[in-house]
């Protein structure tokens, strides 16, 4: 989510130097806004569909799918029409408005990141104990004989 931000700023500098460095950059900016976007909802979805409350019933996953797909439309709708008001001045403000809006949505989902890296770190150390354990289990001890 962070790489949003110096994609958009690359693109804002140097985007008009050729067609060339213009398409280049602006797939740049579109891989990293767009990707973790897509990324973040499939999860979600994902997750929320594979909860146990929600489990056997299918109009409350639909529901709840239907939520996070609305919530992407709205900021779909609200995106351009902010656009429009800010670019009055230039394009520099919708460059930085969306820069602001990388960081501020990096910062909000840094906090999730970082629990979820730990949480699988604490599961490998936990499934190597067991494995350990597992192995000295069905191994045979040498013995002095």
């Amino acid at each position: 989510m962070y790489c949003a931000i110096p994609a958009l700023i690359l693109y804002r500098v140097y985007g008009g130097i050729s067609m060339f460095a213009n398409i280049m950059l602006m797939m740049m900016a579109g891989l990293f806004v767009n990707g973790p976007y897509a990324l973040i909802t499939t999860a979600v979805s994902a997750d929320l569909g594979t909860h146990s409350s929600l489990r056997g019933n299918s109009r409350a996953l639909a529901t709840v799918t239907a939520i996070i797909d609305g919530t992407g439309s709205v900021g779909a709708a609200l995106g351009p029409l902010l656009t429009g008001f800010i670019s009055t001045d230039g394009w520099t403000d919708v460059f930085i408005m969306l820069t602001l809006s990388s960081l501020i949505s990096g910062l909000l989902l840094t906090r999730l990141v970082v629990a979820e890296i730990v949480d699988k770190i604490a599961k490998g150390k936990e499934r190597t104990a067991q494995q350990e354990i597992a192995g000295s289990i069905i191994q045979p001890l040498l013995s002095a004989d």
